[in-house]
């Protein structure tokens, strides 16, 4: 499919998820947060859900968490503008609570019609729920970060999420060093530079 196609039909799910009703979190967003980035992306991360930050603007990972994702990120030579970012729930959990599972499922074909879209070759799940939700619902985060797996023709590499890098201090080392293995996986399933 072209990229103005893929961008066209990109935008019309990004509209009907401004639209959405489908649970209750509809009822306390100031925005929903589709996602954004390159209709192409070879590589797409996906997080939780919108913080505060986030729900303001309308923008996924504008907040600190997503400066620090955009920080590792050009680390390893990859702009933001190359990639496309998304979360699991688009629209945030009322004081950045967990999203429960029917907010999840409520949102799961909006995710899974992004993913069909865009085609990405790697998925970074960005935390347990993200992980859970796309992976296995079994999945611990703390075991299986930055370790690949392909499923269905993807590439998946589960990492930390970079909020609790920033609340754990103890994982940012771990984060680091998932996106840096991040760069050789890139390598390996593109065949050259991403």
């Amino acid at each position: 499919m072209a990229c103005s196609d893929v961008a066209a039909q990109l935008e019309e799910t990004h509209a009907q998820i401004r639209r959405c009703v489908r649970c209750r979190l509809s009822r306390s967003r100031t925005h929903a947060v589709p996602g954004e980035g390159n209709p192409s992306a070879d590589i797409m991360f996906v997080g939780e859900g919108p913080g505060q930050e986030e729900d303001r603007e309308g923008r996924p990972f504008v907040g600190p968490a997503g400066q620090l994702l955009t920080q590792l990120l050009k680390r390893i030579g990859i702009d933001r503008s190359d990639v496309f970012i998304t979360n699991v729930v688009k629209c945030r959990p009322p004081g950045n609570r967990d999203p429960q599972a029917d907010e999840i499922e409520a949102c799961n074909d909006y995710l899974l019609t992004q993913i069909a879209l865009i085609e990405p070759k790697v998925i970074c799940p960005l935390g347990r729920f993200a992980a859970q939700t796309l992976i296995d619902p079994k999945l611990s985060i703390s075991r299986e970060h930055g370790k690949s797996r392909r499923v269905s023709g993807i590439v998946y590499v589960p990492l930390y999420h970079p909020a609790a890098a920033l609340h754990q201090p103890g994982l940012i080392d771990a984060l680091e060093a998932d996106i840096r293995s991040l760069r050789a996986v890139l390598d390996r399933e593109l065949g050259k530079d991403a």
